[in-house]
């Protein structure tokens, strides 16, 4: 047997891939997972168990041999039960035959929708705080993210004013998440309404993330592709993972022009064949029967929601109320410390854990992420941990302000 001296596997590795930074979230859980009695509100994920008779699905197809290949596309009967869900929620009209893909997860028909449709150098453009992934399938995808930062005091929503800052002659897609994570905010219709005038007019490609659209607070769901003129120009990405309770059963999927579709599938079928069968008859049965199991999870999270936000408000924290989604995106200026400081000294200290802004972009520094998918019990025992560490930062901030 030969053995390679001095090999140099870096080498090998393609710039691109070498240049990507680890996620901000994994890596400040890498630490989480070495300390006991911590309280995580960090986990981007329900805290409920997949409903039962969705799980029975699965086992029954298992049961009666349902462990072959499907079409790429996906099991006809799940598009079928995609497209009737849209209908019945968006007013969407999309042929689950021509336009419906089942994908593994929501972030994989965004990785597709970009690989589809990117030249090297186009750009994309980007709200910021933003789901971490953006940026770097972008990246890999040979296109340029240009992220355009939203603040607190403008609810976190893109205006059109600022979207049509950043526009250039390369801009050729715009992502858009709402409700949105980390900040929960969402768009008005008369928000979105207004982005769409600029989309039409600059000839955009819209990629509308809509993983949280059931986890909405206030106000129905809205789909951006139910928008005039918008659905041959949107690229729809969704799942069950959120609303369902079904995040490790990565069952996603994704809406969009015939055309999309067709060159989406080539690198679909090359990559991933298709999405596993039980899975898929999982969805099945969530999508025609599960709609009562939303409504009461969402029903809990608007009690969690209400709780957090109020706790936080009461010990100091400037915080945005989320509309959407299960996170809340509350300010730390006020103890004097960076997003990644406060994070790993309460961690440390008071042993919870939330995730530092700035894994979300540069914009999200001076907040972190909570997410209160996790039981009321746990929540309020958190808070009061999180409000003595406060308590200590603001006690000591002002006596060094005193004797300044």
């Amino acid at each position: 047997m030969t053995i390679s001296h001095g090999f140099e596997a870096q080498r090998f590795i393609a710039p691109v891939v070498k240049n990507l930074p680890p996620s901000g979230i994994r890596r400040f859980f890498d630490l989480v997972a070495n300390t006991k009695g911590v309280i995580s509100l960090g986990v981007g994920e329900p805290d409920f168990v997949t409903p039962w008779h969705i799980r029975e699905a699965c086992v029954q197809s298992l049961e009666r041999g349902y462990t072959m290949y499907t079409s790429n596309y996906g099991l006809p009967e799940l598009r079928q039960a995609i497209a009737a869900y849209l209908e019945r929620r968006f007013g969407l009209s999309y042929d689950p035959l021509k336009q419906i893909m089942v994908t593994i997860g929501a972030s994989e028909a965004v990785d597709l929708a970009l690989r589809t449709v990117l030249n090297p150098g186009d750009e994309v453009l980007i709200p910021e705080p933003c789901y971490v992934s953006y940026q770097p399938i972008t990246k890999l995808a040979g296109g340029v993210p240009v992220t355009i930062p939203t603040t607190a005091a403008e609810n976190f929503a893109l205006t059109a004013a600022r979207l049509e800052e950043y526009l250039t002659p390369r801009s050729k897609v715009l992502i858009l998440c709402f409700p949105n994570n980390p900040t929960g905010a969402i768009l008005s219709r008369e928000e979105m309404q207004a982005i769409a005038r600029l989309v039409t007019k600059y000839n955009l490609l819209v990629i509308s993330d809509e993983i949280y659209a059931e986890l909405r607070y206030e106000g129905q769901p809205l789909s951006f592709a139910s928008l005039p003129g918008m659905q041959d120009r949107t690229i729809l990405v969704s799942g069950l993972s959120k609303a369902f309770a079904m995040t490790g059963w990565r069952v996603g999927y994704v809406a969009a022009h015939p055309d999309f579709l067709a060159a989406m599938v080539k690198i679909h079928q090359y990559t991933i064949l298709c999405a596993p069968v039980m899975g898929q008859m999982a969805a099945l049965e969530a999508l025609r029967h599960g709609s009562q199991d939303v409504d009461r999870m969402v029903e809990q999270y608007d009690q969690r929601r209400r709780l957090v936000y109020s706790r936080l408000r009461e010990m100091g924290l400037d915080c945005f109320e989320p509309r959407g989604a299960f996170y809340i995106f509350p300010s730390i200026t006020a103890t004097g410390l960076d997003s990644a400081t406060f994070a790993a000294e309460l961690l440390k200290e008071e042993k919870v854990a939330v995730v530092p802004g700035t894994a979300f972009g540069a914009s999200g520094e001076g907040f972190i992420r909570c997410s209160y998918a996790a039981s009321l019990a746990d929540l309020t025992e958190a808070m009061n941990r999180v409000e003595r560490f406060v308590s200590r930062r603001l006690a000591c901030n002002q006596r060094i302000a005193a004797q300044a």
